[in-house]
């Protein structure tokens, strides 16, 4: 069984996404952003991806959003 993914945020990280997530004028950051918070927080990615957002995501979506956030 694959180990599964997690993210680290430092205190600024965090803060960061929250404000994104609460105040960004384009949906798909703030979506984006609670994708993040919530992985970090010890959600899965698949479960954030069928049951954490508005919209049902496919896993690898989610995935994808947290290996863009690591190498920016």
């Amino acid at each position: 069984m694959p180990k599964p993914r997690t993210i680290t945020l430092t205190t600024e990280e965090k803060a960061e996404l929250i404000d994104l997530r609460d105040h960004a004028d384009k949906p798909y950051l703030r979506e984006r952003a609670s994708a993040i918070l919530q992985v970090a927080a010890g959600r899965s990615g698949r479960w954030v991806a069928l049951n954490g957002l508005l919209r049902q995501r496919k896993a690898d979506t989610v995935y994808g959003w947290l290996d863009r956030y690591e190498t920016s």
